[in-house]
């Protein structure tokens, strides 16, 4: 245990650290093995059965969130935003740390248009080229994105948050924001 002092062969007596410097390499510790859990889909991956996971993410499709109603949603089921500094443009204003916390809705390589699910006007889905990743989907004109907190369908933890550089909403099936 880490609050028992040991005997050190070389260096002598070894006290148990203490303080703000034993917290925060515990905290490092728990982060690094959440992260790698996450990216090596360990249990938290799986913490969320609900997530559908037999349809290609670049599927647009529509699904439920409280509050909100209908919204769209990609293949898994997760919540769809715009960002309203990309003014209806079909160009992304999103790179960088911004695309990191709003991943963009990306076509995968060798995809040349993204898929309309149930309650999506396929007439509305376009994509957009970005400079930094490839092709972004896009409804209406707006690039949608995902946002990196929501963990699974019907969360919209999102919603009206102004965050790096503007306001994000959810997406009605008619492609327009949803500010409520």
């Amino acid at each position: 245990m880490l609050t028992s002092i040991r005997q050190s062969r070389i260096t002598g007596p070894v006290k148990a650290r203490s303080g703000w410097r034993a917290r925060l390499g515990i905290i490092a510790i728990c982060g690094g093995f959440t992260i790698g859990m996450v990216t090596c889909g360990g249990p938290i991956s799986s913490a969320h059965p609900a997530t559908r996971s037999h349809d290609p993410t670049y599927e647009v499709t529509t699904g439920e969130v409280s509050g909100l109603g209908t919204v769209l949603v990609d293949g898994k089921g997760l919540t769809l935003y715009l960002f309203l500094p990309d003014k209806h443009s079909s160009h992304s204003r999103c790179s960088d740390i911004c695309a990191v916390a709003w991943p963009p809705l990306l076509l995968p390589k060798g995809k040349t248009a993204p898929l309309a699910g149930r309650g999506v006007r396929s007439s509305l889905l376009g994509t957009t080229i970005r400079s930094d990743v490839g092709r972004q989907v896009t409804y209406n004109g707006w690039p949608l994105y995902r946002w990196a907190n929501d963990a699974s369908p019907g969360q919209a933890t999102g919603q009206g948050l102004n965050n790096l550089g503007g306001l994000w909403y959810v997406v009605s099936p008619r492609g327009e924001p949803i500010r409520s």
